[in-house]
């Protein structure tokens, strides 16, 4: 769909007149572009000129300079009329709280109809955002087609700056939603829940991770916020509109220790980290401790925390703070004594791991945090993070951390960008503590079922970041980094060279493969708007490409071309090669429409044990099959041999011989190729091919060659029983004396076919399990 199109179905009937007019600012661009072709590309100007000189003056402004005038005309309307339409909102919130104020509690009518107005103030907030969205998009693409027919005086990147920078874009009106967040609690009448010393600190509870669309995060916020509260933990202090920042400095040392185990969910796995809260330096920081613990054998994960002042940090870490400071200074405060000790245990046990692992600060992440919950209530507890980022914390070149006598990053120092990785969604925890047989509430439910939230099992924000800025060290990744939508923003972060790369995963190296544009011609100058607004209904995890990706993709397309000469070379090197050779390259190749795989660059690709048994058991259930149609043959063979005797005439044991050596070379042809296909898959999973390790062409062949084979067994018995029937249709008469000789042949004739019947069953009955075992 062109993007005209779209903006008119997607716009509100009652604003239509308060959007980007798309269509007339791409009717200036055409006909700026046709005064362009008449007058030459470029029209001569001189570089001097001449102050007394009178010159006859053009009344009329070039096409290019009414698209100019438009475009201000056009940002600055979009500006006033969000600017009066947030000043609506503000005015109806401020009428909304006294109302709410003054309304009886048992008045139930009338605040059921101010809920509904708060819902109301709620959806036209998130139409405003929606129609800012959509100007926003109209901007970036007008400029984008100005800049495609208009090359001569390009304009894009200059007014993009300028437009990011227009109060209606970045404006924070997050405060509009802590002030209906404080309505809707009013009118449901939440209460604190009673405050208590650990209330902020670690507690069990039951936690799901979820990935949200940046475009879906407002609407995310409206819904949590008409059951819970904005919680802020030190009201008034460090918050901007709804959101809190945050800063953790994680532990590890130069092996990743602590990254390994959190990343296998080794039991009792610690993750180890420093967090303090605001913009500002720290002052007072909380020392964290994350364990993970089994929940099949019935524990839950745990999370333990203490104070440190900042200038005693580096101290600690060293080894320098004894436990008896911190003692006396939590006895100087009033602390209780049991808390004390638990504190004083921990404090001991941390610095002991510290020194034992020999941990240092390695990396950061830094968030702005919703939290939702009825304060000091941990019942139902929701936090959203959003403009998520990692960092490493000691610069690759220049002091580190410790070198330079600091336990954090020295905040002016330049930050390389592979030494930042931007999360590209919001991250949502839903984190429950309820008593056993307890369900959580409908309306949490209904958000999970309500298509905004992508589950992301076990997400880690830690262990995201060091796979992401440590390519070189770990050894084993998240699934997760296998999405393609997080794929952009690692490969902003990944090293350009595959030599910067350790060996693991340098073997792994791949490069992410651009998507083919269409050539584009002059009379559909649209279709890039087709192209590009498809985009705006991928899923959750689709990708989305940023310049700076673009530029590492043309660089890796010379990697990808150097590959495909090396196929080509390889491709003549079998093609000189025998018969045999060229038979396995055949049979083992990817049929023309398999999908390839693609690891992003920089991300070693994790081969899991479970793999090399998988392939076992393959292999062993094709042997098991082979046998099973071997020593069936075997048998009919064997029995055929011990039925005949010396001198007899020949009876029905020819159809069994006949039946047993079909069978036969099926068993050994499938033996053989249980056997090649183990050997092979065995060495593409121990050198992590990226190729895919299924044979498609194998199974089939083994389904037709049963075929084949049945098909023939089915036909000489067929034919031997016709011919039993027309030569003894009318046997003579036998001779007196000797009914019991003429009796022996018939019996064995029956017992002969009574055999046949029983292997074409059993051969049969193994071409079954064959195929239904080569379909699953």
């Amino acid at each position: 769909m062109k993007f005209g199109k779209y903006l008119v179905e997607k716009q509100r009937a009652e604003w239509s007149d308060q959007y980007v007019d798309y269509k007339g600012l791409k009717d200036l661009i055409k006909e700026s572009a046709a005064e362009e072709q008449m007058s030459g590309v470029q029209s001569f100007s001189p570089r001097t000129t001449s102050l007394t000189v009178q010159r006859a003056t053009d009344r009329r402004d070039s096409a290019e300079e009414r698209f100019f005038q438009k475009l201000e005309a056009e940002v600055d309307k979009c500006g006033k009329f969000t600017a009066r339409l947030v000043a609506e909102l503000r005015e109806r919130l401020k009428q909304l709280q006294g109302s709410v104020r003054a309304v009886p509690r048992d008045d139930e009518s009338q605040r059921a109809a101010l809920l509904e107005e708060a819902k109301s103030i709620g959806d036209e907030f998130l139409q405003l955002e929606k129609y800012v969205n959509l100007n926003y998009m109209g901007f970036h693409k007008i400029l984008k087609k100005h800049d495609k027919m208009l090359p001569h005086s390009p304009c894009r990147q200059f007014y993009i700056s300028h437009l990011h920078n227009q109060p209606w874009v970045q404006g924070n009106y997050s405060d509009l939603l802590v002030i209906l967040s404080s309505v809707y609690s009013e009118l449901r009448g939440d209460s604190s829940a009673v405050q208590q010393d650990d209330s902020a600190q670690g507690m069990d509870r039951s936690t799901t991770k979820y990935w949200v669309r940046m475009s879906d995060v407002s609407t995310v916020k409206h819904h949590i916020l008409q059951h819970l509260p904005v919680f802020q933990f030190n009201q008034g202090r460090d918050f901007t509109g709804d959101a809190q920042l945050i800063n953790s400095v994680y532990l590890d040392n130069s092996s990743l220790e602590l990254y390994h185990g959190r990343l296998d969910k080794r039991p009792n796995a610690i993750a180890l980290r420093v967090r303090w809260y605001g913009p500002d330096d720290p002052e007072g920081v909380y020392v964290e401790r994350k364990t993970h613990k089994e929940t099949w054998k019935g524990d839950e994960s745990l999370k333990e925390r203490f104070t440190l002042k900042e200038d005693q940090v580096l101290m600690y870490l060293d080894g320098d703070l004894p436990e008896e400071a911190k003692q006396q200074e939590m006895r100087h405060s009033g602390s209780a004594e049991e808390e004390v000790e638990r504190v004083s245990q921990l404090f001991t046990e941390v610095q002991r791991t510290v020194d034992a692992k020999q941990l240092k600060p390695m990396i950061r992440t830094q968030y702005m945090r919703t939290a939702f919950q009825i304060p000091f209530d941990p019942t139902v507890r929701i936090s959203l993070d959003t403009n998520l980022c990692m960092i490493k914390e000691s610069p690759e070149e220049g002091p580190t951390t410790a070198s330079s006598g600091r336990w954090y990053r020295d905040p002016s120092l330049p930050i390389h960008r592979t030494e930042i990785t931007r999360f590209p969604h919001a991250v949502l925890e839903i984190k429950l503590s309820l008593v056993e047989g307890e369900e959580a509430p409908d309306w949490v439910a209904e958000l999970v079922d309500s298509g905004l939230l992508t589950e992301v099992h076990k997400f880690s924000k830690f262990i995201h970041g060091t796979a992401t800025l440590f390519p070189d060290m770990v050894q084993a990744v998240p699934y997760w980094v296998d999405d393609e939508s997080v794929r952009a923003s690692m490969l902003m972060s990944a090293p350009e060279q595959p030599s910067e790369l350790a060996p693991d995963a340098r073997d792994q190296q791949d490069v992410l493969r651009n998507k083919p544009r269409k050539r584009l011609d002059d009379d559909r100058d649209d279709d890039d708007d087709e192209d590009e607004i498809s985009d705006l209904r991928q899923p959750l995890l689709a990708r989305q490409q940023s310049l700076h990706q673009q530029s590492l993709i043309s660089s890796a397309r010379e990697k990808t071309a150097a590959r495909r000469s090396n196929s080509r070379k390889r491709s003549k090197q079998v093609e000189q090669a025998g018969w045999a050779e060229r038979t396995l390259e055949w049979w083992f190749s990817k049929p023309p429409m398999a999908p390839t795989p693609v690891l992003a660059t920089g991300m070693p690709r994790k081969i899991e044990p479970k793999t090399f048994f998988a392939n076992e058991r393959t292999f062993l259930s094709w042997l098991h099959m082979a046998v099973t149609i071997g020593s069936i043959a075997t048998a009919l063979l064997g029995f055929s041999g011990s039925s005949k005797k010396p001198g007899s005439e020949p009876d029905g044991s020819g159809l069994i011989e006949f039946i047993a050596c079909v069978l036969l070379p099926v068993a050994i042809a499938m033996c053989g190729y249980a056997l090649l296909v183990f050997v092979w898959r065995g060495s593409q999973i121990r050198d992590k091919s990226s190729n895919l390790y299924d044979d498609r062409r194998g199974p089939l062949g083994l389904a037709a060659v049963i075929v084949v084979a049945l098909s023939l067994i089915f036909c000489v018995s067929l034919a031997d029983t016709i011919y039993t029937i027309k030569h003894h249709s009318d046997p003579p008469a036998p001779p007196p004396g000797n009914a019991a000789a003429m009796q022996a042949p018939a019996a064995a004739a029956a017992a002969a076919g009574a055999i046949v019947r029983a292997g074409v069953d059993a051969a049969r009955a193994a071409a079954r399990t064959l195929l239904g075992a080569s379909l699953s």
